[in-house]
């Protein structure tokens, strides 16, 4: 197989999302390894849902800026370019805020040990 160029990871949306842009950017067959690239434009989770993968999950904000709220403490995480998360499987998490006018970019990687 040859190498495959892939476009800029961080390169902004043209218009306005309805919904939170997921992209698979690589994924294994036996799902234990996905890579995706997120683009949230003021895209938040529900207030009554929460995530709760059986996954571990790193995310690094390559753009905007996002916050994650855990449960379990009630704690709010703020993510600005370059930072990156670690969320162990089974850490209900959400999606509290991302940037209301600047296109807010996730690079994702969900794994199971």
């Amino acid at each position: 197989m040859k190498y495959r160029l892939q476009a800029n990871l961080g390169r902004p949306e043209n218009h306005k999302l309805p919904d939170e842009l997921i992209e698979v950017l690589v994924a294994t067959h036996a799902s234990s390894l996905r890579i995706e690239r997120i683009v949230s434009q003021g895209h938040v989770s529900p207030d009554d849902f929460w995530y709760e993968q059986e996954e571990w999950e790193w995310v690094m904000l390559i753009s905007g800026s996002g916050a994650v709220h855990f449960e379990e403490d009630d704690k709010v995480v703020t993510l600005r370019p370059g930072d990156a998360l670690l969320i162990p499987p089974f850490c209900r998490h959400r999606v509290s805020a991302t940037h209301p006018k600047h296109d807010t970019v996730w690079i994702a990687i969900f794994w199971i040990s």
